[in-house]
């Protein structure tokens, strides 16, 4: 298991009918590899709360994200299939389902900068539906 240190920007971008609302954290994080299965970890600070730790682990057609701390959720994505889950959060649990359109993936052994890009459609308590677009680029920190 090889690790590496990385700088993480994670963009997200929510369309919400004629509404898009685009979010985007640069954080510090690790990369690691073995075989097949390749890690992208950081701790996301936001101003308020705690802490959370997301862990992204990216396999062939499979990606699941896990985050840990100021909230508790799993994400499953896998390309033209519904996955669900629960995402626990301070205010209450929701009952997230994601349909995944995209995923492309380039690793950052292919080159000196990793690129994940998930595009999805996730509905939250059977109720709204959201589309998603995940862009994750981490690149080796430089000495």
């Amino acid at each position: 298991m090889s690790a590496k240190d990385v700088s993480v920007k994670l963009v997200t971008e929510i369309h919400d009918d004629d509404r898009k609302e685009e979010m985007t954290l640069s954080e510090p994080g690790q990369f690691f590899s073995r075989g097949e299965t390749e890690v992208v970890k950081f701790t996301e600070t936001p101003e308020e709360g705690e802490p959370v730790h997301t862990m992204v682990t990216i396999k062939p057609g499979h990606v699941s994200i896990k985050r840990t701390g100021g909230v508790d959720m799993r994400q499953v994505f896998q390309k033209k299939l519904e996955t669900e889950n629960i995402y626990h959060h301070t205010y209450g649990d929701f009952h997230m389902k994601t349909y995944t359109d995209q995923i492309e993936y380039r690793s950052i052994t292919d080159g000196d900068r990793g690129r994940l890009f998930i595009s999805y459609q996730m509905t939250l308590n059977h109720e709204v539906t959201q589309r998603h677009r995940l862009t994750l680029l981490f690149e080796e920190e430089s000495e």
